[in-house]
């Protein structure tokens, strides 16, 4: 995956640049070591692919071993992968594995633990662009690992008619109607979301059959049955805004299609893990 490969290069450039100052003036360049990375938490591991990929990448001796795959169930003190060879190298890619490993882990535990709460429905939870810069590739990727499911990645690949675009408009109809005028223009095929804040809104883009699914913003439960009545049929419904752990369920049962938390990537505990030296 270039993307992927990038995110790696850019990643280790970032830390090491010139060099891990540290372990060139006190570790020996031909010293050898082994570790092992241990579960200091319980819930969904997430990055063991990551790790392997970031220990084997412009490496020639560091041998990998998993114990675990991604998005089992894991415990306090379980082993989830071991790694040896140069020990200047470990050590220099340590740091990148256990931030990167820690971060996706939490956010699989909680994407779990949401997708867990309504699976009794056929919703399904998506992640948001509240993302962290430059991470957005591997936090996406622990979502999917914890169970949920990708929104659009970015600005690029769908078209999402949010708040902000509708108020530089006369009104909401004008402004998708300015989107599919664009999009036949210029024959570019894209899946077109579009946000409404009211009922009323929404009723007034039902005409437009090009829309591929509509986010409810901030409804509550009796505007969310509303709605779900008015456009079962028509679109695929999405509900956003202030949904947690405490309301997720009633809004599933709903009958919304999705439900969509920023939280499972801007609010997240991470995970606690340690590598340690055996040699």
């Amino acid at each position: 995956m270039e993307n992927l490969e990038k995110f790696i290069s850019d990643s280790l450039e970032e830390d090491i640049k010139n060099g891990d100052i540290t372990s060139l003036s006190c570790i020996e360049k031909s010293r050898r070591t082994s570790t092992v990375l241990i579960s200091k938490d319980e819930g969904i591991i997430a990055g063991i692919e990551l790790a392997k990929q970031i220990f084997e990448f412009n490496s020639t001796n560091l041998v990998f071993t998993r114990f675990v795959s991604d998005g089992e169930k894991i415990k306090n003190g379980q082993k989830l992968l071991s790694v040896s060879g140069n020990a200047r190298e470990i050590l220099a890619k340590e740091r990148f594995v256990l931030n990167s490993m820690q971060r996706m882990s939490g956010i699989a535990t909680k994407t779990k633990k949401f997708q867990n709460l309504i699976n009794h429905t056929d919703c399904k939870i998506l992640d948001t662009r509240k993302t962290t810069p430059l991470n957005r590739i591997i936090e996406k990727w622990a979502v999917r690992i914890g169970g949920g499911t990708n929104h659009r990645f970015g600005l690029y690949d769908e078209i999402m008619i949010k708040d902000n675009h509708i108020d530089f408009n006369e009104d909401i109809q004008t402004t998708v109607k300015k989107t599919i005028h664009y999009l036949k223009k210029n024959n570019l095929k894209y899946n077109i979301i579009v946000e409404v804040r009211s009922i009323d809104e929404l009723k007034k883009i039902l005409q437009f059959k090009e829309i591929n699914r509509v986010i409810l913003d901030n409804f509550n439960i009796n505007h969310t049955n509303k709605a779900v009545d008015i456009c079962r049929n028509i679109f695929k419904i999405e509900s956003s805004g202030n949904i947690d752990f405490d309301n997720i369920v009633e809004y599933a049962e709903c009958g919304v299609d999705f439900i969509s938390c920023g939280s499972l990537t801007h609010s997240v505990e991470c995970f606690d893990m340690s590598l340690l030296i055996l040699k």
